[in-house]
C-alpha cells in the first residue's frame, strides 16, 4: 500500500484520448483520483463517466467552463490532464498552472513556437510542473535510444529516416481533427506530431533546414507529407506521412550511424540495433514500459527528471512551423528559425 498522498487531478477533455487514459489512471487509486472532469459535450462526459462505473467508482461532477472549474474545485486539485484540441493547449494549460495546479498536456504541445515560448515563460513564473505526454518520449525505448546516441558508441550520427501511416483521412471524416482553425494542422500535425517529436529526439540537435511539401488530397486539411531536412552536424533526415492509407497505423524510424543501425517506432513501440559487423537488427532489452501519467507522478515526486518538458514542444514546434512555411512555398529550402511564428 502506498504511502504517498493522492494526487488529486482535473480531466480536462473527455474524448477518445481522454478516456483511453483513463483506463489506465482509474486502475491506480492508490495514487490517484480523477476529482472533477471538465468537457461541454454531455456525449463525451457520458462515455466517460460509463468507464467509472465500470470500475465500480462514482463519477466525478462535469464543470464544462475551465475557469468556473478553476474557482470551484482549484484549491482541492494538486493536477491536470488536458486532452483536448490542439488549438485549446496553450490557454488551458496557461490557465491551469496560474492556478497552481501541475499539468500534463496532450500532444501537439502548442500550434506554433510563439505559443510553446509562452508556455515555457508561463512554467517558469509560476514554478509549476509541465510534462508533455508524448509516448515516443516517455517510452524507455526512446530514452534508451537517445542514451546510446549520446555515449558516442554508435559513432556520429549520419541520417535519420522515419514513416508512419494510417487510414487517418476516411476515419476522421468530419471530426474536430479535420478542422483547421482547432486542430492546427492535419495528419502530420495530429498522429504524425509523435513522428516530429521522436525524430527530434532522437536527432538532439537543431533543424537548420527544411523543406516539406503537404497534400490534402481534397480534405480541409494535409493527410500526406514529406519532409526533408539537415541538422547543424550536417546529418540529413527524411519523414513521411501518409494518412491515407488503407485502415491500419503504424510506423518505422531507422537511425543511420557509423558504427550502428537503430531501428525503432514514433511511440517507442520498439527498440533493435544492428551494429557493424553483426549481420541483423537484435532486440535490446529496455525497462519495462510506464504509461503518460504513472511517467507524470514518478516525475511529479522527484522519482526522474522530466523526460518530456515543454522545452521538447518548443523543439517540434518550431519544426512544424518551418515545414508550413516549406509547404507554403512548394517545398522551398527555408531555415528552420525563419518559421518561427512571432
Amino acid at each position: 500500500m502506498s504511502t504517498e498522498p493522492l494526487v488529486r487531478v482535473a480531466m480536462i477533455g473527455c474524448g477518445g484520448m481522454a478516456q483511453h487514459h483513463l483506463r489506465s489512471m482509474l486502475r491506480m487509486t492508490d495514487s490517484t483520483r480523477v476529482t472533477v472532469l471538465c468537457d461541454p459535450s454531455p456525449a463525451a462526459y457520458e462515455r466517460a463517466a460509463a468507464l467509472f462505473r465500470e470500475f465500480d467508482l462514482e463519477p466525478p461532477p462535469n464543470e464544462p467552463d475551465l475557469d468556473r472549474l478553476l474557482t470551484r474545485f482549484g484549491n482541492s486539485l494538486d493536477a491536470a490532464f488536458i486532452a483536448t484540441p490542439h488549438a485549446y493547449h496553450h490557454d488551458q494549460a496557461v490557465a491551469c498552472m496560474e492556478a497552481g495546479l501541475d499539468v500534463l498536456l496532450e500532444k501537439p504541445m502548442a500550434i506554433n513556437a510563439a505559443e510553446a515560448l509562452s508556455l515555457i515563460e508561463t512554467r517558469d513564473r509560476t514554478g509549476q510542473l509541465l510534462v508533455v505526454a508524448f509516448p515516443g518520449s516517455l517510452s524507455p525505448q526512446i530514452r534508451t535510444a537517445v542514451r546510446l546516441l549520446r555515449s558516442g558508441e554508435l559513432g556520429a550520427l549520419l541520417s535519420i529516416s522515419a514513416t508512419v501511416w494510417q487510414g487517418w483521412g476516411p476515419g476522421f471524416a468530419g471530426t474536430w481533427r479535420q478542422q483547421p482553425e482547432i486542430a492546427g494542422g492535419g495528419f502530420l500535425f495530429d498522429t504524425g506530431a509523435h513522428m516530429l517529436n521522436t525524430v527530434a529526439d532522437l536527432a538532439g540537435e537543431d533543424f537548420v533546414e527544411v523543406a516539406a511539401w503537404l497534400d490534402n488530397r481534397g480534405r480541409p486539411v494535409d493527410v500526406m507529407g514529406t519532409v526533408m531536412a539537415r541538422l547543424r552536424s550536417g546529418a540529413l533526415v527524411t519523414m513521411h506521412a501518409c494518412g491515407e492509407a488503407i485502415p491500419s497505423c503504424a510506423s518505422d524510424v531507422r537511425v543511420f550511424c557509423e558504427r550502428a543501425i537503430l531501428r525503432t517506432g514514433i511511440w517507442g513501440e520498439r527498440l533493435q540495433i544492428q551494429r557493424h559487423g553483426r549481420k541483423q537488427l537484435r532486440a535490446v532489452k529496455v525497462p519495462a514500459s510506464m504509461g503518460v501519467w504513472e511517467q507524470f507522478l514518478a516525475v511529479r515526486r522527484g522519482d526522474i527528471p522530466n523526460p518530456c518538458p515543454p522545452e521538447v514542444g518548443l523543439r517540434m514546434a518550431r519544426l512544424w512551423d518551418a515545414i508550413r512555411l516549406s509547404a507554403s512555398r512548394n517545398g522551398a529550402v527555408v531555415a528552420a528559425d525563419e518559421g518561427l511564428t512571432s
